[in-house]
């Protein structure tokens, strides 16, 4: 077998939770997927499946791209689908975590899985050479662990976990699969219990929920101590436990209690009470409705210990100790820490002391490298570093000797000692080199398989540096570079990648320099959000000065941005990851063509901000429903699927969705990979310059809905005005955008051409620019982050 692997039509075995986010997520790639589960007792034999499935669309954040590729899954029963394997190149058994249940369904369907098929366990932590053992010796080869992590549509860890019999080309292909298809960052796990990612992530759990007790901490006080402000997600410690469920945690550290009895940490392997007595009383966290929080009308009130009841959720981190987390060198972050009287910093120091000592003295046994731990925790838990490089960043050599004078002291949850290379004088775990395996005792590069060429910059590790680049032409708003293949590379350098006007200026510039001397231009940007739109705070500074024709002349040069992209005699392709909203999505609805990475939030928000797109979006609307319409055809019918989104100021929640609302072509594409995204852009501006790229032609015939139009979108908007779905000023945004949309106060049916549709966009936008609703909302906006209903 090749490092590719064919996989026509892919098989989950059970539809609980997991197996079912994991068949939505096959589908998402486009992948024809069978999901299976036991027959239902009453009603159709696939009730279960049918009602998981029905359940997908109501789960958010949603497992699905968009809700209709639900209805490509194929439901099936173990006592009458078994003949569907034969079909599928991939089967993967992600049924309850019970050796014995998934070794008799393993015995049930090996007769059914083809001799090419991939037999993979999303187990979350048994055995898999275990589970092997029950397999005919011609399957042994094909069979391996893969463990998604929970949502699977959005976490990037995927652990794959060989058995001493699996065949490395199968890993290859599997691993291959797993990263450009379904978008993954693959780790690949030694065959121990709850592998690297949930064992090193639920002891940092463990540590965290000792130390609460030993420092008499509240639940939302820890939290406040171990979300952002530690480089960890919002939901922090407590929060993400009540959203994994209070049960799932129980089971996992019951499942280190009984799998890992000479871990010198197993004392430490136990729910504690208070989680104990939430389980019992059926509080299991999100699902329940009540776990360790809890919502009581529109407070959030925290399980208090002591009282066995809940209290306001109400204590955050100390000053003095949010001071010393906000310093920038993490050598004296780390020592004032460690000196610190404060309960709030001597929890810290504590649980992440417990946490280097742990991941160092389990590292050879678990993984094969440092970097693999890391990533498995910054993939599967969201947090920015890992804890090596958390180690290392803060001085590798003064943090061990912390660590083993604490051990001495008796002040570390265990005795047991660093391993000797932790002091063999080193710096740390990461270099230029690769990163650390205790079993080589060497340096370890990155992966050398074919698949990771397409990332020319792959998630950096702590110290990493990949060449930028050489540059073409650079100001304060935007960076030209290449890598020497033809395609120019252009991101923008402003906060949020907002456009300003020396974005604008630099477009231009690099437009003109690339026709000259490049096949292609890739807009793309090495952070998100790809653009969150234009330089609002800018503009409001142009109308509180009264310097209304400089304001004027900005929206012109932004229309004429767009349309220098549009027009440009080498194409211009937008690589779109993350948010990109107003002027953001105008650019790329301009471009040649767009590779959107699947999570692109996209939208035309204008509306939000008392505004209407002014970047040429709405003109680029009209003309689309003219095309589509075609001659003499219903122009209103076409603009009707657009307007909503742009009045209402819908944001795609997804790539594919973007497509359904109008903001992306059907032709552009959508890549499942962040890290591959710069590689399939450039791949496609060299795929057109090859079939020799021309512009569009200008368009001089749009047909329009005109005044008939206008007048059909008002009634509708009447209708939300009575039902209050909108405000007046919502309805004044509205009928302007209709007016644009339409073509003005002009005849239904009436041509006219793009620089009218230009000409209408701005008259409205700066009428309304200078209302004072609109001047409110936009400086609500930038003080809060949040839209105005005014």
């Amino acid at each position: 077998m090749s490092e590719k692997l064919l996989v026509r039509r892919a098989a989950v075995l059970g539809a609980g939770v997991m197996g079912a986010q994991i068949a939505a997520h096959l589908v998402n790639a486009g992948v024809d997927t069978v999901l299976f589960d036991l027959a239902a007792k009453d009603g159709p034999a696939e009730g279960i499946v049918l009602k998981a499935i029905a359940n997908l669309g109501k789960l958010s954040p949603s497992p699905l791209a968009v809700k209709s590729v639900a209805d490509a899954l194929v439901p099936a029963t173990y006592d009458t689908g078994l003949e569907l394997l034969r079909g599928c190149d991939l089967v993967i058994e992600a049924i309850a975590e019970r050796m014995d249940w998934k070794q008799d369904l393993y015995r049930r369907i090996a007769p059914y899985v083809p001799a090419h098929a991939i037999l993979a366990s999303n187990t979350s932590g048994l055995g898999i050479n275990t589970l092997a053992g029950v397999l005919p010796e011609e399957l042994k080869h094909r069979f391996c662990g893969v463990h998604f992590f929970n949502p699977p549509r959005y976490m990037h860890l995927a652990e794959l976990i060989p058995a001493q019999t699996t065949d490395p080309a199968v890993l290859d292909g599997l691993e291959t699969f797993l990263t450009t298809q379904l978008g993954k960052g693959v780790v690949r796990a030694k065959d121990t219990p709850n592998f690297i990612g949930n064992r090193i992530g639920v002891f940092s759990i463990l540590a965290v929920a000792h130390h609460t007790r030993a420092f008499g901490l509240g639940f939302d006080e820890v939290d406040a101590l171990t979300g952002p402000l530690l480089g960890r997600p919002k939901s922090a410690t407590y929060r993400t436990s009540d959203v994994v469920g209070l049960d799932t945690m129980a089971h996992v550290i019951q499942t280190m209690a009984d799998t890992l009895p000479d871990d010198p940490w197993h004392g430490y392997f136990q729910s504690p009470d208070w989680l104990q007595a939430l389980i019992a009383k059926g509080a299991l966290g999100q699902k329940t409705g009540a776990g360790i929080y809890r919502k009581v009308g529109k407070d959030i009130v925290v399980l208090d210990v002591d009282k066995q009841d809940y209290r306001p959720a109400d204590r955050g981190a100390a000053p003095e100790v949010v001071e010393i987390l906000k310093l920038k060198d993490p050598a004296e972050k780390f020592a004032r820490l460690r000196a610190s009287q404060h309960p709030q910093a001597q929890f810290l120091w504590a649980t992440l002391r417990d946490l280097f000592h742990y991941t160092a003295y389990h590292l050879q046994a678990i993984a094969d490298t440092a970097r693999d731990v890391d990533f498995a925790i910054r993939w599967g838990y969201g947090w920015l570093q890992g804890p090596f490089e958390t180690w290392q960043s803060a001085g590798w050599k003064a943090v061990a000797q912390w660590i083993a004078e604490d051990i001495r002291a008796g002040r570390a949850m265990s005795t047991a000692p660093l391993p000797d290379w932790v002091f063999d004088g080193r710096d740390g775990v990461h270099a230029a080199g690769g990163s650390y395996s205790p079993a080589k005792d060497a340096l370890l590069p990155r992966s050398s398989l074919p698949v990771y060429r397409r990332q020319r910059f792959p998630d950096p590790l702590l110290g990493e540096r990949f060449p930028p680049g050489e540059t073409l032409y650079e100001n304060d708003g935007v960076r030209l570079w290449t890598d020497g293949d033809g395609i120019g590379v252009v991101g923008f350098k402003t906060k949020m990648n907002t456009v300003s006007d020396a974005v604008l200026d630099g477009l231009h510039e690099v437009i003109e320099r690339a026709e000259r001397d490049l096949k292609g231009v890739v807009l793309w940007q090495p952070r998100e959000p790809f653009s969150a739109g234009a330089d609002l705070a800018g503009a409001l500074g142009l109308l509180q000065a009264g310097k209304l024709d400089a304001f004027e002349a900005m929206v012109a040069r932004f229309q004429a941005t767009s349309q220098r992209i549009k027009y440009a005699l080498v194409p211009v392709v937008a690589a779109v990851r993350g948010l990109a909203l107003g002027g953001g999505c105008e650019f790329q609805m301009h471009s040649a063509l767009t590779v959107a990475h699947l999570e692109s939030y996209i939208g035309l928000v204008e509306a939000g901000v008392g505004l209407l797109p002014a970047g040429g979006g709405l003109k680029e609307l009209a003309v689309r429903a003219s095309a589509a319409a075609g001659p003499g055809g219903d122009v209103f019918a076409e603009l009707k699927k657009v307007f909503e989104t742009v009045a209402m100021a819908k944001v795609s929640s997804s790539a594919a969705e973007a497509k359904e609302l109008g903001l992306l072509r059907a032709s552009d594409k959508v890549a499942f990979n962040a890290y591959e995204l710069l590689h399939v852009a450039r791949q496609q501006a060299l795929a057109l310059h090859e079939a020799g790229y021309r512009p569009p032609l200008p368009a001089r015939r749009v047909q329009v809905a005109g005044e008939i139009g206008i007048a059909t979108f008002r009634m509708l908007l009447v209708n939300m005005l009575e039902g209050r779905f909108i405000s007046d000023y919502d309805n004044e945004i509205a009928t302007r955008i209709a007016t644009v949309l339409c073509g003005g106060e002009v005849e239904r049916g009436a041509l006219v051409d793009e620089d009218w549709l230009i000409r209408l966009e701005r008259k409205h936008f700066v009428e309304l620019a200078q209302q004072p609703k609109t001047q409110e909302r936009i400086a609500h906006m930038l003080k809060t982050g949040k839209p105005l209903r005014n």
